[in-house]
């Protein structure tokens, strides 16, 4: 396969055009979609095992709780800010020293894609972050994209949005991309050489 060749639809799948769905419909999309995850053998459905052996209640119950709780102090807690700097930064960079010494290299293309869309993510949001950040589910919806593009599945955000949005405008653009940072570069060391030049003069 050529290094360039779009693979989006391997990760992706098209968009259907479907009627609106109501509140219950979304709750069981919701529901089934959760009870498909937490079916992968991964950390986190491992301690939900656990849990669901030793207190009797079905595992999905037990996330839909853990959730509408999480998502209610995203809402009304004080350090809202810190958990969704340290679920959104400290922890993905703990998670990429892992992969980096580890021998498995999958890992590492995981990580490397969480932060092109993380890296992508903070630009926008330097220019958006001064209107939204006021409002109430600010910090909810940040801190649920950015668990949604790195959760342990195989599509996960940072791979939908990887393989559907900047790969194909890396393949597009990626030519002149490189002659501007080039440029850039150029023009970066000709105005330090000046600099260099004029100040020993």
């Amino acid at each position: 396969m050529h290094p360039f060749q779009d693979t989006s639809s391997l990760f992706c799948d098209s968009p259907s055009h479907q009627p609106p769905l109501t509140m219950s419909q979304y709750y069981g999309a919701f529901s089934k979609k959760l009870d498909s995850m937490l079916q992968e053998k991964n950390r986190a459905t491992d301690i939900l095992n656990k849990l669901q052996k030793s207190t009797g209640i079905k595992k999905l119950y037990i996330a839909q709780g853990l959730l509408g709780v999480f998502a209610l102090y995203m809402i009304i807690g004080h350090f809202a800010e810190l958990i969704c700097n340290f679920v959104g930064f400290i922890y993905p960079a703990y998670c990429s020293i892992h992969a980096l010494e580890s021998p498995h290299k999958q890992d590492d293309a995981k990580w490397l894609t969480y932060w092109v869309v993380y890296a992508l993510f903070a630009t926008v949001e330097f220019f958006s972050n001064i209107i939204f950040r006021w409002f109430p589910l600010y910090w909810l919806v940040k801190i649920s994209f950015l668990i949604w593009c790195f959760l342990p599945i195989s599509s996960n955000g940072s791979m939908v949005i990887y393989h559907k949005f900047i790969r194909p405008f890396f393949l597009k653009n990626h030519g002149a991309i490189d002659g501007t940072i080039g440029s850039a570069g150029d023009a970066l060391l000709s105005g330090a050489s000046k600099l260099v030049q004029d100040k020993s003069d």
